[in-house]
């Protein structure tokens, strides 16, 4: 008897067993055929290295590699760095979260900046078969609280343009009358201004590199590339600085820095943006983006469209726009009022009996 249950026991195993190769067997096969087939041994490669790899072969701008490597360098290998990349699992991924805005005390902003990048190593990890999942799926990531953009008024941007070096008056009318970024104003060359059809088109713009060095590349996405209308004020104040700083030929640049050639950022801002600032009353921390800001509510409170002023700043697209601007766009309590009182007071005198005549 007890031969026999053993015996038993021992075929009921084997079965079990042989049903379970079996069944990896077919996984293995159906990823094959699929092209789906992830080797373990990939999964053992070091994360550092693997993130190194995926960064040398980025197209990043000088701006987003400087930054991706500052974001691997100072956050993620310091935790990750000999950890195979199949070893990390969505529990690790959530803890490093977590330590961003707790032992680095990040804000919450730059803690998504810094998991995107983690992100999208991971999620070229798993398109190159490295790995099967992506454990940054469904991480819980701190909230941003929002910020509700105050814009400049008219006279803080006069001001600004009276106290800031004459050689850059026309930028910050320039860029306070069209909504460029600031990079897309030093971007700009003669050949992209068209007086005679008060225009302004936007093809380029201007990055600043290590050492202070400028890098001339495509706008921030394929959105950017637009053409602006120029109002008055804008056509003229370009007349006055092409009067002033007359640019080099069509590829001059339209603003150039003291000692010639095209703006750098750091330069600009610490030699002309923050002294002219201050001087004009304007809070400190304001950056050229304000007059982007300033130039949309304009657009705003004049009644253009959300599409219209989406596609006036080159965003991606309208929800955009909304997300940053929502709270500009006038209260509509009183046209909601009037919009239901009239229906329903149309609708009252539709149904007002009809007065037989001949009675």
């Amino acid at each position: 008897m007890l031969a026999t249950a053993t015996s038993t026991a021992r075929s009921t195993r084997a079965t079990s067993t042989a049903r379970s190769t079996q069944r990896w067997i077919d996984e293995v096969t159906a990823s094959l055929v699929t092209g789906q087939y992830v080797d373990p041994r990939s999964a053992k490669k070091p994360f550092k290295e693997y993130a190194e790899e995926w960064r040398a072969i980025q197209p990043h701008r000088p701006s987003t590699a400087k930054a991706v490597a500052q974001h691997l360098r100072c956050y993620v290998y310091p935790a990750w760095e000999k950890r195979a990349l199949g070893a990390i699992k969505p529990g690790d991924v959530q803890s490093w979260i977590t330590s961003l805005t707790t032992t680095h005390k990040l804000a919450a902003s730059t803690s998504r900046t810094v998991f995107n990048t983690v992100n999208a190593v991971f999620r070229a990890a798993v398109r190159d078969r490295m790995i099967p999942h992506n454990p940054c799926t469904d991480a819980k990531l701190p909230s941003v609280p929002r910020k509700k953009v105050v814009p400049l008024a008219v006279e803080q941007v006069r001001t600004l343009a009276e106290e800031i070096p004459r050689r850059y008056k026309g930028l910050v009318l320039l860029g306070a009358s069209t909504g460029l970024r600031p990079g897309e104003l030093f971007g700009l060359q003669l050949r992209h201004v068209d007086l005679l059809h008060a225009t302004v088109s936007v093809e380029q713009q201007i990055q600043q590199t290590a050492k202070h060095g400028v890098y001339v590349g495509p706008p921030k996405t394929a959105r950017s590339h637009r053409t602006v209308p120029l109002p008055r004020m804008a056509v003229d104040a370009m007349k006055a600085h092409l009067r002033d700083f007359p640019a080099d030929g069509p590829e001059g640049w339209i603003f150039t820095a003291p000692q010639g050639g095209p703006v750098v950022y750091t330069h600009f801002m610490d030699g002309s943006w923050r002294p002219a600032c201050a001087k004009a009353g304007i809070p400190k921390g304001t950056g050229p983006h304000a007059l982007r800001h300033h130039y949309a509510s304009l657009l705003i409170k004049h009644g253009e469209s959300v599409k219209t002023v989406s596609e006036r700043l080159g965003h991606t697209n309208a929800a955009m726009t909304l997300n940053i601007y929502t709270h500009l766009w006038p209260d509509s309590e009183e046209r909601t009022r009037a919009a239901v009182d009239k229906a329903y007071a149309d609708q009252s005198a539709d149904a007002q009996p009809q007065v037989d005549e001949a009675a």
